[in-house]
Formats: structure tokens, sequence, C-alpha cells
């Protein structure tokens, strides 16, 4: 059951009466030589360590989890949101202090799950687990949903790129609102061909985000990046679910995003040589942490 875009895998999905996450479940018992037992504790064992990192990032003591230019903010939403009235809701909310939280995390040396970076970390647990405390989910269709990320992420991966030094931002958190965004619908129902268009919507929604972090950090404007693509999948995937489909099919813009990447001069490729990272803030933050 290989395949190598978008249409490839939808033909074996139809082909089969089969799920994203069966093919992506197959071809992984297939390579790594696991049952479907084992293939499933190990990405349990994944989910987790995003558990892990989002109850830590909102429940420890913020001095304890900063980096240099973050730290705290997790919590801070959360307390907001728990106590005002919120602008977003109650789970895109949730979802966001969770995406926060796994940045903390990041920074501060913790432990997390590249997925598909560590500049990306926070948008898919934040989403999958903020949808599976909405909708009183199982586990094993969380892990379903992690599945069926891989298979967006092998792809875009084989066809553009996931990293932010070979296609900016857009390549990382953009990949990962993607993966994000298929991974809901198929864990609420959706179709193999609404979870690529929940994709192809997330993807063209951060088309072009450049990569700037300011003094070379994974921190800003990283962490609030994730923010923006956790709520940028949630939104991708309430469409596709409601039967909106992106006008222009997923590889075609997969292809897109690749290319877009290599046009982004050099200076907006995590270099820290363009964007925010050269505004005079972000020269005086470089020039006190590094001297």
């Amino acid at each position: 059951m290989n395949y190598t875009n978008g249409k490839e895998l939808l033909d074996i999905c139809k082909e089969n009466n089969m799920t994203i996450y069966d093919v992506a479940l197959h071809n992984e018992c297939k390579t790594s030589l696991l049952n479907k037992e084992e293939v499933y504790l190990k990405m349990k064992y994944h989910l987790d360590i995003m558990k892990n990192g989002i109850t830590r990032g909102l429940d420890v003591n913020e001095k304890n989890i900063k980096g240099f230019m973050i730290g705290g903010e997790a919590k801070k939403l959360k307390r907001y949101y728990e106590n005002n009235k919120s602008v977003c809701g109650k789970t895109m909310s949730k979802a966001v202090s969770y995406a926060l939280s796994m940045m903390e995390v990041n920074v501060s040396m913790g432990r997390i799950v590249a997925c598909p970076t560590a500049g990306s970390c926070g948008v898919l647990p934040a989403v999958l687990i903020a949808v599976m405390e909405k909708f009183k989910l199982d586990e094993d269709i969380v892990i379903n949903g992690l599945l069926t990320s891989s298979a967006v992420g092998i792809i875009i991966g084989k066809n553009a790129c996931l990293s932010g030094a070979e296609g900016g931002c857009q390549a990382e958190v953009g990949s990962a609102s993607a993966m994000a965004a298929a991974a809901t619908v198929e864990m609420l129902g959706g179709s193999p061909e609404q979870a690529l268009n929940a994709s192809a919507i997330a993807l063209k929604n951060l088309m072009g985000l450049i990569c700037d972090p300011v003094a070379g950090l994974v921190e800003s404007p990283c962490a609030k990046r994730n923010a923006i693509g956790t709520s940028n999948a949630m939104i991708s995937a309430e469409m596709a679910l409601a039967g909106i489909s992106s006008i222009i099919p997923f590889d075609e813009v997969v292809i897109a995003m690749g290319k877009v990447g290599k046009m982004l001069p050099v200076s907006l490729r995590e270099t820290s040589e363009g964007g925010i990272a050269t505004t005079p803030t972000g020269i005086k933050l470089k020039k006190q942490i590094f001297g």
C-alpha cells in the first residue's frame, strides 16, 4: 500500500474501503515488523509524552519552565479563559494554551515529540488532546489521529519539506497544522477526502510563512505561531467536516508550498537575518542573551 502523494493515498483508501489511519497502520506494521497492538503501544508512548508536556507547562511553577524570552504564557492564558469570557470559546482557548505549554517545555529542554519538528511540536498535541477532551474520545481514536497525521506528514516531506531552514515556518508550523487538521477530521468520523481537504486548507492559510527566530532561538515568534497553527488546524477541520472543499487539491497545495519555500530568501529561512529577528528589539534581545 505504498503512496507518494494524496491522490494515491485516497485511491488506496477507496479501493480497500479504508481510512487514512488504516493505511498508515498497515504500512507501519509492514516497515517496522511490529503487529497492530505493538504499534498502538508505541503511539501511546508518544501520546503520553504529549499529555505530560501539556500538564507540565500548565501546572508547574512557571519559573521552572522558562526560556530566555517565553515562559508562563500557557498558564496565563489558562487563568484567563477559566475566569473570563473567552473570545475564541473554551475549546479553542484550551487548545492554544496547550500549544504554548508544549513550546515552553521544549525551550526548557523538557521531553517533547517533534511532530514534525521541535519548532512545531505544540500544534498536533494541542489539537488532538483538546479535541479528545471536548468529545470525550477514547485513547485509541486519538492514536488513530496520530496515524492519520503521520500519513499527511510523510506526503508533505516527500513532495515539499518539513524544515524551516529549507522552506520557512510554513514547512514547520504549516505542515503541523495540516497534519492536525486531517487527524481531527478522521477522529471525528470524517472521510479521507475531507481529511485531505482540511490539510489543504490549513496549509494554504499559512503559505509563505517565514522563519525568523529572534536570537536564533526557538522561542519568539515560534511559540505564538504554534498557537496560530493550532487554531488554524481546528478551523480547517471544521470547514472540511461541514463539506467545504479546498478549491486547489491537496497535492497541488503541497507542491506549491515547496516551491514557495525555495523562493524565500535565505534571510527568511531560520538564519535570523530577516523578519522580526532584525528589528531593534530583536537585536537588543540577542545582545542581552549572548552578549
